[in-house]
């Protein structure tokens, strides 16, 4: 593909280049997948209102995410096995982020470790954490980010227990992969992906094998995996990771009102209007659709984001109009990195920032912090 444009471009690069398993990985979501479609296609509904003759000279996107300024509203989000879209995946991500200056936030479940990207990042990044049933693990997790100097936890809280994806079963998703006749025929088909792969030594979940009891390798992690999301976790665990931590906190996966108000109370610094990209509860109102009553609810007690859907800057202003304060962006930036590796990213990252410049400048706006619901037609959102 000689010119890429959009963020449809590089998801058929990625397409091509990344083993089917992991591309599954990335782009698919639970059951009927309808509320991963839904995520995408409910921004496309709400309308904007053209304007002209206004001076749309000196326009800037700069803003804040939680007190951390930002060349635009959009953070790169925690994605499981990015590192295995492309060889060291997590680093080649933080430093394209790092250098257009929006925050990364690194998964707990990242193929590189969280001592890998802080050897090959200069500034802070964020860490998300899922909550283990082995608190000793979740507290030298928590310690480990601390010495890496993140600068903000985002505690996810939407998976407790694993939607199914059907992709992923049928498709005997493992990192590393298992060397079936199946996977070794699709992996032939994807030379660029296995000579890089063939030159890194980081293959399994660096923040797990070697860190957590009785996991010591890639054999016993599954085992220990399937044992360790917490079924019984509550809002006094939250508490708890709040004290442990004792920096910024971001909650991550709220979809309703009322919890919104317990993130609230919870002291949490921002909350992530999330349905985990479709890939958990399956029959959910998408992210977008749901924000405006999170908005209304707590909107002036504490920071909104969201994620689920965003493919272009016209889908970051229609949330940033709707009272999100930024957006996370998981799987664009995964097609990038899977097309092209760390220049893949930074394309994604320029495709989404010229299009959310040039819609704000079509709506009237010079200045991100001046977008409102005024710039939608009413009745579309």
């Amino acid at each position: 593909m000689s010119v890429i444009t959009t963020i449809e471009d590089l998801r058929v690069l990625a397409q091509q280049r990344v083993p089917r398993m992991f591309y599954d990985y990335a782009d698919s979501g639970s059951w009927t997948e309808s509320t991963y479609r839904a995520n995408n296609s409910d921004f496309a509904d709400i309308k904007f209102r053209q304007r002209v003759a206004v001076n749309l000279e000196n326009r800037s996107l700069k803003t804040t995410l939680i007190g951390q300024e930002v060349a635009m509203p959009v953070a790169l989000a925690p994605t499981g096995l990015t590192g295995m879209q492309h060889a060291d995946g997590e680093i080649l991500a933080a430093q394209a982020a790092e250098k257009f200056g929006v925050p990364f936030t690194l998964s707990t479940m990242s193929i590189c470790s969280i001592e890998d990207v802080a050897a090959n990042t200069t500034k802070p990044f964020w860490f998300q954490l899922y909550v283990m049933k082995d608190r000793g693990f979740i507290e030298r997790l928590i310690e480990r980010a601390k010495v890496a100097q993140c600068s903000a936890l985002v505690l996810t809280l939407d998976l407790q227990i694993l939607g199914q994806r059907h992709k992923d079963i049928r498709n005997g998703l493992s990192a590393p992969p298992k060397l079936t006749i199946a996977n070794i025929a699709n992996m032939m088909t994807k030379p660029r992906w296995c000579a890089a792969m063939l030159g890194t030594r980081r293959h399994g979940f660096g923040n797990i094998v070697g860190h957590a009891s009785d996991v010591s390798d890639m054999s016993s992690l599954s085992s220990w995996t399937a044992q360790q999301f917490d079924l019984a976790l509550s809002w006094k665990d939250v508490e708890w990771i709040k004290r442990c931590w004792g920096g910024k906190l971001i909650i991550k996966g709220i979809m309703d009102p009322e919890d919104a108000r317990y993130a609230v109370e919870s002291g949490a610094d921002a909350l992530i209007v999330s349905n985990h990209g479709g890939r958990q509860l399956d029959g959910a109102l998408s992210s977008i659709r749901a924000l405006p009553s999170i908005v209304d609810a707590v909107g002036g007690q504490i920071e909104i984001h969201m994620d689920g859907g965003i493919r272009s800057g016209q889908d970051v202003i229609k949330a940033v109009a709707l009272g999100a304060k930024g957006v996370y962006i998981g799987r664009p930036f995964l097609y990038g990195l899977g097309a092209m590796g760390q220049a893949g990213v930074t394309k994604c990252l320029d495709i989404i920032r010229n299009e959310l410049d040039l819609t704000m400048a079509f709506c009237g706006h010079t200045n991100i912090s001046q977008i409102d619901k005024g710039i939608l037609i009413p009745g579309t959102y």
